[in-house]
């Protein structure tokens, strides 16, 4: 019953939390134990036993939004979603093994779509154009 409840959700659960504008640095699916970890730890909810039967979905993507950095799902994302060439180089093994994991499937589902790659290439591209004007400043 509740798996079923998290696949009729699979199209809006995927999305961008409507709070944020960048791109999503979890996957409902990929990363579902460590929601449950994180929910438990943060919330004290056990989704397995009390579940999204107990919650309704806005709720349990409004509490997937707040997740916090020291739980098990916030310490991925920011592992994920870091851009500091300074804090990259620090990065332990496992660290960039989390990184660089995650930088596979999303490019693998980019390539899926043609537009969405070209946008991704063209971000990436004006990242590293503003990244290299501040050195030369």
């Amino acid at each position: 019953m509740k798996r079923s409840w998290l696949l009729l959700q699979e199209d809006t659960a995927k999305k961008i939390h409507p709070q944020n504008k960048e791109e999503p640095r979890y996957d409902i699916w990929d990363d579902w134990d460590l929601i449950e970890s994180s929910f438990r730890m943060q919330y004290g909810i056990q989704l397995r036993d009390d579940g999204p039967n107990d919650i309704s979905y806005e709720e349990f993507i409004s509490l997937l939004g707040g997740i916090m950095p020291d739980t098990p799902l916030g310490r991925v994302v920011a592992i994920r979603s870091e851009k500091d060439p300074k804090v990259l180089k620090q990065f332990t093994k496992e660290q960039k093994k989390i990184r660089n994991d995650w930088i596979r499937a999303r490019n693998k589902k980019l390539k899926e779509d043609p537009v969405k790659y070209k946008q991704y290439v063209e971000n990436l591209q004006n990242w590293a154009r503003s990244f290299k004007k501040k050195e030369g400043e």
